[in-house]
């Protein structure tokens, strides 16, 4: 008995089954948004609330606040030893722009939840609407049926009656 040899696949159609995936798809589509957002929120916090900042501290720029633990040593005009210092500044830049791009997501995703929602709640009042729609015509459907049942039985109701007046007519006729 031949076994059936499994069928290799290639390197381009492993990578076009990979690429044509709809989550791969999504995922590049969500990169490329997340970095023009990236720049849009850089632009805020270096056009906008740095500016701001700024007015506070008395033109101070943030980010040139620092806390130097050993100055640099010059010799002759060039660094012999570069400046070693902690840069407080560069770590508030960068806490407050990860504070607006999460403030900023969770506008944005509540945004969209609320969309949802409200979506969601006019599809099951329509789906309610629908249901109700289908139990009111059932119900006339039924009621209808019983009617209907309802007059069938009256009328063997009266056919039998009828039959049973008949018979006893005939057994009087047949006795006289």
């Amino acid at each position: 008995m031949k076994g059936k040899k499994a069928k290799k696949s290639g390197f381009f159609a492993d990578f076009k089954q990979f690429i044509t995936k709809g989550n791969v798809l999504d995922l590049a589509v969500a990169v490329v948004i997340g970095a023009a957002f990236g720049k849009i929120v850089t632009s805020l916090v270096n056009d906008i609330i740095s500016p701001l900042t700024n007015l506070f501290l008395k033109d101070m720029d943030l980010t040139g606040v620092k806390t130097v633990l050993r100055p640099e040593v010059l010799e002759a005009g060039e660094v012999v030893k570069p400046e070693i210092a902690i840069m407080w500044g560069n770590w508030i830049q960068t806490i407050i722009d990860f504070i607006i791009v999460a403030l900023c997501i969770f506008i944005i995703v509540r945004v969209v939840k609320k969309a949802e929602n409200k979506m969601n709640a006019k599809k099951l009042a329509a789906e309610a609407e629908a249901a109700a729609a289908a139990k009111a015509e059932a119900e006339a459907k039924a009621a209808e049926e019983a009617a209907k049942a309802e007059a069938l039985k009256a009328r063997e109701d009266e056919f039998y009656a009828n039959v049973k007046e008949q018979t006893e007519l005939l057994r009087k006729l047949a006795q006289k």
